[in-house]
């Protein structure tokens, strides 16, 4: 098999015909050649815009004598390849009493439940929110009439807090066992499009996931995997150094083997319970800032050097040291998104950004958001989650129980706003006009202003006065990080820290990726249940 890079067709062109004459070409192949291929990954170029191109990668298999040929011409863009398949095999040898509980039913939490289950090993998931269908009623009617259910939420509920997002599946996890490709196959087989087996950005949008979370929860059941939802994890009970049970809603009792704490990084209550208990935790490094928005179309001419609707709505990833030394930088930037209210907890507020898979809303947003650590909120455990506390609930007071939201030009010169500009704003929520520089300590001011003006230069237009930034994005990871030894588990044996909550992941991707990992080590331990 061969693996055959740098297949560059102009936007305008890109179609499968087009692309199977350039890879014919590339191979010195007749057109007439019967060519059978796969796309393993496709890219797109915008270093010489207004020149916009595809770039393919593509494996495909010839009869001996032409892949000698070609191998013959010494080409770094046409060599041996294969794709890497995950899979995993199962070598534990205890044996398993009760069965392994899941906390959490997130990207984490889901691949973890799904690699037991089809292996052989007795799964429940326990989720405090809401299954989707109901939560999402619960969430529109938050956004409609800013009626908070504490229980199920942005944050909390089927799919975790990724269902209500872009959908990104990028990540930076080195990939050698084939665990990412298998995530985005899984992916795919559930409902998403499958493009994001392949393409250099992928995403599935708000919407269709929804619909993959739904499908990929009823698959497990079928497999016999026992969800319980509204179902909250409110103690542990441990036996020498052991997880022996858990409770749950503060009565039922629930023995386990293994107890994967794929929590998410807004379960604050359980991590408190959790620390009580005696479980190593310490504090991390997070980020705290705002959500900018500008015009779709401003940044795709940036970005692209021409309007096309040929071509998906542009992102942008940037960077920044101010001079204050503290990092300044985008993230979870939602091409033809949504800005909303994504609040969990009574009287504070936070936000986050959502796309559809279509990404067609007109505007962009992204957290521009400023690096924090113990200089900044101190050194007791738990001391990040007080200091996101505390911007949350000025965040709550500033905007009056809603999104408090003004111009960048107002921000900037930190003058009392009186209005929003001429950008419409696109958010999923109510919104009050607020002066933002009442919120963050000066040093983040300091720093997101200079970012701000710096990504200027690199987006003509970012640092416009009618650019609109709104509050607070003070959840970008979690505060603190579950401690977990080679065998990925805690210090109370059968205890697995996993995913984003535990300190581990930093997406939808690599949650699910520390899902599999988890599930592994597991295996690696305990034999499957006998048939």
């Amino acid at each position: 098999m061969l693996r055959v890079r740098e297949i560059k067709l102009s936007f305008q062109d890109d179609n499968e015909n087009n692309l199977k004459l350039s890879i014919l070409k590339k191979l010195r192949l007749p057109k007439n050649y019967n060519l059978t291929y796969k796309v393993v990954r496709k890219s797109l170029d915008a270093r010489k815009k207004p020149e916009v191109y595809y770039v393919y990668e593509i494996l495909c298999t010839l009869d001996k004598k032409e892949e000698a040929r070609l191998l013959k011409l010494n080409n770094k863009d046409i060599v041996l390849g294969a794709e890497i398949k995950y899979n995993f095999k199962p070598i534990g040898t205890e044996k398993l009493k009760d069965p392994i509980v899941v906390v959490g039913s997130g990207p984490a939490g889901l691949f973890a439940s799904l690699n037991l289950i089809k292996n052989g090993y007795p799964v429940v998931v326990i989720e405090r929110g809401y299954e989707i269908a109901k939560r999402i009623n619960v969430v529109e009617e938050f956004w409609h009439t800013n009626k908070l259910d504490s229980k199920s939420n942005i944050q909390f509920g089927e799919g975790g807090a990724g269902t209500f997002s872009d959908g990104k599946l990028n990540t930076l996890v080195n990939d050698k066992e084939g665990r990412y490709k298998y995530v985005m196959e899984t992916f795919a087989f559930f409902g998403a499009n499958k493009e994001i087996t392949y393409v250099n950005k992928p995403h599935i949008g708000t919407d269709v996931l929804r619909t993959v979370i739904t499908n990929m929860r009823k698959k497990l059941e079928t497999l016999g995997a026992k969800f319980l939802f509204a179902t909250e994890l409110t103690d542990i009970n441990i036996k020498e150094g052991k997880i022996e049970s858990i409770v749950l809603n503060n009565k039922e009792i629930m023995p386990c083997s293994g107890l994967i704490l794929a929590i998410g990084h807004s379960a604050r209550n359980t991590f408190y319970m959790l620390n009580k208990k005696g479980l190593a935790m310490e504090n991390k490094p997070f980020a705290v800032g705002f959500r900018i928005m500008h015009s779709q179309s401003l940044i795709d001419k940036n970005q692209y050097g021409i309007l096309d609707n040929r071509l998906p709505a542009a992102s942008y990833k940037l960077t920044f040291k101010a001079s204050n030394n503290k990092g300044v930088y985008s993230f979870c930037m939602c091409p033809g998104g949504y800005v909303v209210n994504a609040s969990s907890e009574p009287n504070r507020l936070c936000i986050n950004g959502m796309s559809y898979s279509k990404r067609d809303s007109g505007i962009a947003n992204s957290a521009i958001i400023v690096t924090v650590n113990e200089t900044d909120y101190g050194t007791v455990l738990f001391d990040g989650i007080k200091f996101q506390r505390a911007l949350e609930e000025k965040a709550y007071y500033l905007g009056k129980g809603l999104i408090p939201i003004e111009t960048y030009g107002d921000y900037k010169n930190n003058k009392k706003p009186q209005n929003l500009g001429t950008l419409e704003p696109k958010i999923k929520g109510k919104y009050n006009i607020a002066n933002l520089n009442e919120l963050l300590p000066n040093n983040l001011n300091v720093a997101l202003k200079e970012g701000i003006e710096n990504f200027d230069k690199k987006i003509k237009g970012f640092a416009d006065n009618n650019a609109l930034l709104c509050g607070i994005e003070a959840r970008t990871s979690s505060p603190i990080r579950i401690i977990r030894n080679e065998h990925y588990e805690s210090n109370i044996v059968g205890i697995y820290p996993c995913g984003e909550g535990a300190g581990y992941a930093g997406g939808i991707t690599s949650a699910a990726i520390d899902g599999l990992k988890v599930s592994e080590a597991i295996m690696n331990k305990f034999k499957p249940l006998e048939k």
